[in-house]
Order: C-alpha cells, then structure tokens, then sequence
C-alpha cells in the first residue's frame, strides 16, 4: 500500500460513497473498488460492508482508518523534515466559495506566498454549503466556512469575520412578493431555497417557528446562484449580506426587514485538528490568526 491509496481510502471512509470518492480522485469505479480490494487482500480484512444502498467501515476499517489517518499526517511532517534546505514546499489545497476569494482570502493568501513562495496553492471554488464537508472527506486541506453551530469533535475552526444573514427580493419585479393584509404571505410568496447548508437550516427553522409551509420556487446550490435567480423576479432569497455586497447583481436587490431576523454567519477558517501536524497547514493557519486579530 501506499500513500495515495491511503488517501483514498480515507476519503471513502469519510464520504461512505463510492461515487463521490471516485471523482474526487479521477477513478473509475472499478479502478476505486481494486484499489479497497487490494487493501483489503493485504490486511486479510474486509474494510468497508456494502449493500445497494449504503456503505459503512467495518471494525477493522474503522481501526484502519485511525492508521491511515496518522501515516499520512507523519507522511507530511517527514517531507517537510526531509528538506534539503528546510524551505516549506509541496503543495496545500484551499476551498471556499467566489465571495471568499474576494473578500476573505486575498490578505491571508498575499502573506502566505510572500512568506513561502516554494509552497503551491490549489484553490478550489463552489458552493460554500460543501466546504465542510470537503474537509472532512479529506478532499482539500483547509476551507473557508460558515461556522457551524456545534463543532464537529474532529475539525479546527477560527472564526474570521460575522455577516448578517438576510432575505432579498428583486428590485425590477415588485409582484414577485406577494402580500396579504400589508404583509407578506408566505404561503404564496415564491422562496428561493438553498439546496443544503447552514442558511437551509435556519431558515427551515425560521419557517418551522411561523409555521408556515412555504412556496418553494427552486432549490440552488450556491449563493450567488441564489442572488441571480433573485434579481430575474423568480423569487424571495436568503443570503449572507457579505456575499451580496461582492455581487454584481447587488444593485439589482433589495434587502427586506422581516421579523424575527435570522441569526448572523459566522465565517471561518477550518481543517481537520489532525492536519495541524502539517507545517503548511500550521503556517496558513498562524498568518490567518494574525489578520483575524488586525
């Protein structure tokens, strides 16, 4: 075995589907199952049960697994030891959504090249709901997040910046909101819903306290998705305030005062506490404390 193949059993650990760890690697779903089969064979252990519906570790994947996890944090350290000239190099992986990258990342990222120049960045965007989990798959190395309001036991999380989270409507289509009585019925009143995440949470929650079933136009990925459909008339949104200030389309929405209001983000940079051990991992992390605290 070797460490790659650590890594993608780690990830399928994490992710429990054959799938999604076949994409995040470039396998086929053959070459994925060969790949657990010869794990497998070497430790004359079934690693994973699996059904047509589900996929769980057995006892001797989840004893695995806790291997795995500390060869390929000492992996890291040794490489970094075993530098000629003791400059940080290699490689980290960074996920977070396109608001991130404009408002979130550009100080932290400026210091961390002028400081260690022989380290590469792979920076991967998209929906902000996934880049928790991205890190607890083991997919990337250190995401940009809204903060979750329990912490996970096995991730580090540093709160960076809080934001408003808030409901928006489009300017060019007033008929969009729909009122009863000089208030907006909910029930009618077409919802531009997040397909997951924390804002999907509260304002399920935020629904559930009015008890009010609402009218559920379309489920996006994504909030810039989200303020897009908005501006188009095709509904109501919820969205951090911070990612509608950097969109393009902000002159084209309106934030609206509802009551109660939903609870503010809190963004922050997160890892799994065991990638800590990496000292690239250590190195973005004190240079994002310190813009934290400036």
């Amino acid at each position: 075995m070797d460490i790659r193949e650590l890594k993608i059993f780690r990830h399928l650990a994490e992710s429990l589907h054959f799938g999604h760890t076949s994409r995040a690697y470039n396998l086929t779903p053959s070459t994925l199952t060969r790949t657990i089969q010869r794990l497998e064979n070497a430790l004359d252990e079934k690693l994973f049960f699996r059904d047509n519906r589900s996929v769980f570790l057995t006892p001797a994947g989840e004893t695995f697994k806790k291997y795995a996890d500390d060869v390929i944090e000492r992996w890291a350290v040794l490489q970094h030891s075993l530098a000629d000239d003791g400059e940080l190099s290699g490689d980290i992986s960074l996920y977070c959504s396109v608001t991130a990258v404009y408002s979130i990342l550009p100080g932290i990222l400026s210091k961390f090249r002028e400081a260690y120049p022989a380290v590469q960045i792979k920076l991967e965007t998209g929906d902000a709901a996934r880049a928790l989990t991205k890190v607890q798959n083991g997919e990337i190395d250190v995401s940009i997040a809204a903060l979750p309001e329990k912490r996970p036991p096995r991730l580090e999380l540093m709160k960076v910046i809080e934001t408003p989270l808030v409901f928006i409507t489009p300017m060019r289509f007033p008929e969009t909101v729909i009122y009863k009585n000089k208030k907006i019925d909910w029930h009618k009143t077409p919802i531009i819903m997040a397909e997951r995440g924390l804002s999907r949470e509260r304002i399920d929650r935020w629904f559930s306290k009015k008890n009010v079933m609402p009218n559920i136009y379309a489920r996006v990925a994504g909030n810039e998705g989200i303020i897009a459909m908005v501006s188009l008339g095709c509904g109501i949104g919820v969205v951090p305030r911070l990612v509608l200030e950097k969109s393009p389309l902000q002159n084209q929405i309106k934030i609206i005062a509802v009551s109660p209001q939903l609870a503010p983000f809190s963004i922050g940079v997160c890892t799994i506490k065991k990638n800590l051990m990496n000292p690239k991992i250590q190195a973005i992390w004190k240079i994002a404390q310190q813009e934290t605290k400036t």
